[in-house]
């Protein structure tokens, strides 16, 4: 579990929100650590959807597709090595950063981890701020992969993005979009264009709504492979 912290010190410490509340999936059987990790990042303004294996986080991945998915490696019913195969081999998945949380700590456990597909191979106990530290690296290194899509140099990540007919934006959504994909926050948009960060999070809301589509960063994909951006 975490290390260097208590479970009480959890309610003194909500941060600014820097994150634009950014969706997660955070997938173990262990109800005390799915109870601490989900307060601590959510407390640093992420959203978290829980799964206790592998299976329900495959059938919670048919309905809503996060940013980023932080996994245990032994697990009932399904294990973290047989779900990251699953997200690799589908194309609506295939590009979610995976962080393994493992016990086994041995070299070859990390290679295999690795090898099956994860990002990033955390060992428990772990400190809370390591986690947070590499969740927010991946979803950073995400953000340069669409940077580098929107450099026009030509990428082979997969089939692109589908939406759905006819989708018409309002001069204003256009431009939110546009500052979406070029990696913006939510916050940094509002300041930009003199509004509050709620109306930002409503025009992309909108906008997710419009297109069919589960979050930010597929809705930046969807911007520059539609040459909006």
């Amino acid at each position: 579990m975490f290390a260097g912290i208590k479970q009480s010190e959890f309610f003194i410490m909500k941060e600014i929100n820097t994150t634009d509340q950014r969706r997660l999936m955070l997938v173990d059987d262990d109800p005390n650590l799915i109870l601490l990790v989900k307060d601590y990042l959510e407390f640093r303004g992420y959203q978290v959807t829980t799964a206790e294996n592998g299976r329900e986080a495959l059938e919670k991945l048919e309905n809503e597709i996060p940013e980023l998915i932080i996994c245990d490696v032994m697990m009932p019913e399904m294990d973290g090595y047989t779900l990251v195969q699953h997200i690799r081999e589908n194309p609506a998945t295939e590009w979610i950063p995976v962080l393994f949380l493992s016990a086994k700590g041995q070299s070859q456990d990390r290679v295999k981890g690795l090898n099956t597909g994860a990002d990033v191979y955390i060992v428990k106990p772990f400190e809370p701020e390591e986690l947070v530290a590499q969740v927010e690296s991946s979803l950073k290194q995400a953000s340069r992969l669409i940077k580098h899509q929107n450099s026009g140099v030509p990428s082979s990540n997969g089939p692109k993005i589908k939406v759905r007919r006819n989708v018409e934006l309002t001069p204003t959504e256009l431009k939110v979009v546009q500052l979406v994909a070029q990696g913006m926050a939510n916050r940094d948009i509002a300041e930009m264009m003199e509004v509050s960060q709620r109306t930002i999070e409503s025009h992309v809301s909108n906008m997710l709504g419009k297109t069919g589509l589960h979050n930010r960063t597929e809705l930046a994909r969807w911007a520059i492979e539609s040459k909006k951006a």
